[in-house]
């Protein structure tokens, strides 16, 4: 059996985030997490690594390489991650884990179940669960060896409760031993007493992008951001992660954002090179600069903040709906949403 093992610039020991924009790299056996799967016992015969700011920004050319690659060694099973609540990782092990497995390839990933990740995996491989940090590492590990170890060698595969996976939205019919109407009242029963079971697959909205603003010069602006951008000392204790509020700041009367004044509070990326400018976070310089011109009419009075990190999707959607709608009814027409 053949496996290949995708990690990121850290987890192959490579570098924190001076060393983020890691082009694509290939490493001949285990490195990082995959000892501990060689330990649990899945042999890792290449390591494949990209820096998560390489594959951010350069995510074509960064599959085009990994695929590539991919298509040489024809692995039996390919493993992406563990990343955990990492959502730039997460995004690239989906994306990874996506490409591979249209290509045939079986895949294992594990993150948590809110990680933008899994949305990008689009069902294409066995997603294993797993907690925000690498806390969760240890028990981890075990799952995903014996579940690469199936794919690789085409053993089957149990359902998500048995075998320790996520559900992939996908339906196979089998024989079970109780009728429909035992099954229903034991499914009400769970749920009665907290055990939430259910045999839906989760769904998420489709957004369709809105018209295009015809005059930007007569257009209200409003600043967005999910980098955890507030007032020096965080007086309003916005969470470094799992963020269950959100926050706006006056802008009136202010043209720049003093790093002296704001910081990021962002507990998913290293926000040292951030913070020495917070207009890089929130553009409050570039926008002025337009609103000077008339390239836009004028800037809304607030800018709205929260951090983005293990923020499940539930509540992301929250914080989006509340602040469009506050948006919409002060007249918005435009946001510029940025974040990390």
């Amino acid at each position: 059996m053949i496996v290949v093992h995708y990690l990121n610039q850290f987890f192959a020991g490579l570098g924190g985030e001076e060393a983020a924009g890691q082009a694509p790299t290939r490493i001949g056996g285990a490195v990082g997490p995959g000892r501990g799967l060689e330990a649990a016992g899945l042999p890792i015969d290449v390591t494949l690594t990209c820096g998560d700011d390489f594959f951010g920004e350069h995510e074509p050319e960064a599959l085009a390489r990994l695929l590539s690659w991919l298509g040489e060694i024809e692995p039996d099973v390919l493993v992406c991650g563990p990343s955990f609540g990492s959502g730039r990782y997460g995004y690239a092990c989906g994306s990874v884990a996506r490409e591979a497995g249209r290509r045939g390839i079986p895949v294992v990933g594990a993150m948590t179940p809110d990680n933008p990740g899994v949305l990008a995996a689009e069902g294409a491989a066995y997603i294993v669960p797993t907690g925000p940090s690498v806390a969760s590492m240890r028990t981890a590990l075990p799952t995903i060896a014996g579940l690469a170890h199936r794919l690789g060698g085409g053993e089957p595969v149990g359902n998500p409760a048995e075998d320790g996976y996520l559900p992939r939205g996908l339906r196979k019919n089998v024989r079970v031993s109780e009728v429909g109407a035992d099954r229903a009242i034991a499914a009400l029963l769970a749920k009665l007493s907290g055990d939430v079971m259910t045999e839906v697959g989760s769904a998420f909205d489709r957004v369709s992008p809105p018209p295009a603003i015809g005059d930007l010069g007569s257009c209200t602006l409003a600043l967005v951001t999910e980098a955890g951008c507030v007032p020096q000392g965080n007086p309003d204790h916005l969470p470094t992660r799992h963020s269950n509020i959100w926050l706006r700041y006056p802008l009136s009367g202010v043209g720049s954002l003093s790093p002296a004044r704001y910081e990021s509070v962002h507990a998913g990326f290293d926000t040292r090179t951030a913070n020495l400018d917070p207009n890089r976070l929130v553009p409050l310089d570039a926008v002025r600069t337009l609103e000077r011109d008339g390239r836009i009419g004028r800037l809304h009075a607030f800018f709205y903040t929260t951090a983005g990190v293990d923020t499940p999707m539930a509540v992301a959607a929250k914080f989006g709906q509340e602040i469009a709608a506050e948006l919409i009814s002060a007249g918005v027409q435009a946001v510029i949403l940025t974040g990390t």
